[in-house]
């Protein structure tokens, strides 16, 4: 299974008691049986002609209403972030994982290659960020970072993270004893407040949880490497979160209200608008989110067609 499911697993699962965990095993059991007897949607799932996002959104479509949240985040997610023809492998691991959660009270991961286990906490870290803002990403990789270094110059801490022989729980009380009460706290989602009513479970930081998880899911050797690349996937989901827009004339509400819909589709997030104004763009918009660039402006039209006009006349001028 895909290290990123495990990570994602376990900050859901984390936040649930031992009914509400069972509750996710038996209906991530139902799912298992359905995609061995159910051909169509056995079919829609490993067809790898359809992306990632388009088997989660299928199969959310198909869930919500008809099982609990926590399984539709988790089926979803494996849906999205399994190669086509694993995603049945993954939802059957899943169903097992929950059932050994809600048995034990917990989950011991086992070790992977350092690759796989900075995949696994950046899994996690995904659940985590889904319903915090962007001011909140701000903050978490601002904790991240400083903590990293205060690991980094601190010769006794870093020993202590870092010992195979001191225990989980031990090395997680550790940090919270040197963090809690020092870190943002922001308020909780509504998913997450909802399950917090139900389960009497007091809220945690997200910084907190995030290196809770680098210790129990990371590798201990690797413990500033982790939350380094926690640092990265921190900002690479801020990034993510923040649509940069440019358009040459006032959006109205019904539109910027379509844009964020479909952005957020795109993302897999929810999505911030940041609209820039700028009448030399003539028509049309642009717009960044991450690494991802649409331009649809009349300005970036016409400057297309004066290229391709300069180059037919490059090119007749050549032949002539």
């Amino acid at each position: 299974m895909n290290p990123s499911i495990q990570g994602y697993a376990a900050a859901v699962l984390t936040a649930l008691d031992a009914e509400a965990t069972s509750k996710v095993a038996a209906e991530l059991g139902e799912l298992d049986i359905a995609l061995l007897s159910n051909g169509s949607l056995r079919a829609a799932m490993t067809d790898t002609s359809i992306s990632g996002a388009s088997r989660r959104e299928v199969l959310v479509a198909l869930l919500e209403g008809k099982v609990s949240a926590p399984t539709v985040r988790i089926a979803g997610y494996a849906a999205f972030a399994s190669h086509a023809q694993d995603v049945p492998a993954a939802i059957s691991s899943l169903a097992q994982r929950a059932r050994l959660t809600a048995q034990d009270g917990g989950f011991e991961e086992h070790p992977l290659s350092a690759t796989g286990a900075r995949q696994r906490v950046g899994g996690f870290a995904v659940a985590l960020f889904e319903e915090l803002a962007v001011k909140d990403l701000e903050e978490i990789e601002d904790e991240l970072f400083r903590f990293a270094r205060t690991v980094e110059g601190n010769p006794k801490l870093r020993l202590a993270l870092q010992d195979r022989d001191f225990s989980v729980a031990n090395r997680q009380a550790l940090i919270h004893q040197l963090l809690e009460g020092k870190v943002s706290s922001p308020k909780p989602g509504i998913i997450a407040y909802v399950v917090s009513l139900f389960t009497h479970r007091e809220h945690t930081a997200p910084t907190i949880s995030l290196l809770d998880y680098v210790v129990a899911g990371g590798r201990s050797r690797d413990v500033i490497g982790t939350m380094d690349y926690l640092v990265e996937q921190t900002a690479a989901a801020r990034g993510w979160r923040v649509a940069k827009v440019r358009t040459a004339m006032t959006l109205e509400p019904a539109q910027r209200e379509q844009l964020v819909a479909s952005l957020s589709a795109v993302a897999g997030n929810p999505v911030e608008l940041q609209v820039i104004e700028d009448a030399s763009l003539l028509g049309g918009v642009r717009v960044e989110v991450g690494d991802l660039l649409v331009d649809a402006t009349a300005k970036h039209r016409l400057d297309q067609l004066r290229e391709h006009l300069d180059a037919e006349r490059h090119a007749y001028q050549k032949n002539d």
